[in-house]
């Protein structure tokens, strides 16, 4: 079953470099980052938020079916 949200490649990039291989670590971890941006990283809060609205409405199962190496393929 795929993915019913559409991720950017930017949002998968976020993904990769913060998961620990579940969704709700992953919420965690992207909660806990966000804590620590400065104020003048409005870019980085706003795909942080996007990605975190995603993750909150994708099940486990949709969750696992992400290949979040696939942008990284052939750099």
């Amino acid at each position: 079953m795929e993915p019913t949200l559409t991720l950017t490649r930017e949002e998968k990039f976020l993904m990769m470099l913060y998961s620990p291989g579940s969704r709700q670590g992953l919420e965690r971890e992207l909660e806990r980052m966000r804590k620590e941006l400065e104020p003048d990283e409005k870019r980085l809060v706003a795909l942080t938020d996007g990605v975190l609205k995603k993750l909150r409405k994708m099940t486990d199962q949709e969750f696992q079916q992400i290949d979040l190496y696939e942008e990284c393929e052939g750099l």
